[in-house]
């Protein structure tokens, strides 16, 4: 690694003044967005989904757990997978800690994978997670919410997947997010869904590195974490 250049203090200061500007005016872009995020219609729930939990069956609202806000991650994990996917792994080692402070906000946040129950919570169990994950295996949530693909999908070689058609999908299963709000009647409604880099926002890791010298460092044939990224449970060291 080398540098961009060696400068005094004073020129640094400048240089360091300068993308403060850049970084204030992203931060400013970043809320306006939020604040359209927050304004964007809702969509009834109209399907009856039902989803396998550790203490059984649940419906959507029962996933709320007397909130009134659900975000939901969409955790790849197809039925005949033995473990999860090592990127929504990466992604889930930073979903309790924010969820300590989630659940005390009217926020609920938990996991949703097409796996069976057995297979997501003996997994939930070997890497230390205490988010509530749930089964949608024969449940059309995952299709109907643009993360999972059948094999008639696939073999048509077109799918649509964030939004936009896909020439080429290798796997049927995809990451994303989604928002619901439930109102005072009991109704719920989708509010936002995000997919692929989407994701980013959640990985608190990310952030850390955006801040180092060598960023990312994410230069192997897949440019993104996917060249670096292991369970953490398999790095060298770990216990």
């Amino acid at each position: 690694m080398k540098p961009e250049a060696i400068v005094s203090r004073a020129d640094w200061l400048a240089a360091r003044k300068a993308l403060l500007e850049k970084e204030k005016e992203l931060s400013r872009l970043r809320d306006r967005i939020s604040a359209e995020r927050r304004a964007l219609p809702w969509v009834k729930i109209e399907k009856p989904y039902a989803f396998e939990g550790a203490s059984g069956r649940v419906g959507l609202a029962d996933l709320f757990s007397g909130r009134s806000q659900l975000v939901v991650y969409h955790f790849m994990f197809a039925p005949e997978w033995e473990e999860g996917c090592v990127s929504c792994s990466f992604l889930a080692d930073h979903i309790d800690g924010a969820n300590l402070h989630l659940r005390h906000h009217d926020v609920s946040l938990v996991a949703i994978s097409r796996a069976p129950i057995e297979k997501l919570l003996a997994y939930k169990s070997r890497m230390g997670w205490r988010f509530e994950w749930f089964s949608s295996f024969d449940s059309t949530f995952n299709h109907d919410f643009g993360v999972s693909f059948t094999l008639a999908d696939l073999a048509h070689g077109q799918t649509y997947y964030n939004y936009e058609k896909r020439e080429r999908q290798t796997e049927g299963e995809a990451p994303g997010i989604s928002v619901f709000v439930k109102d005072d009647e009991g109704q719920v409604y989708h509010t936002y869904s995000s997919y692929a880099r989407g994701g980013d926002l959640l990985i608190g890791a990310y952030n850390y590195l955006d801040l180092t010298p060598k960023g990312r460092n994410e230069h192997g044939p897949h440019h993104n974490m996917v060249d670096w990224i292991k369970r953490h449970d398999a790095y060298e060291g770990s216990s």
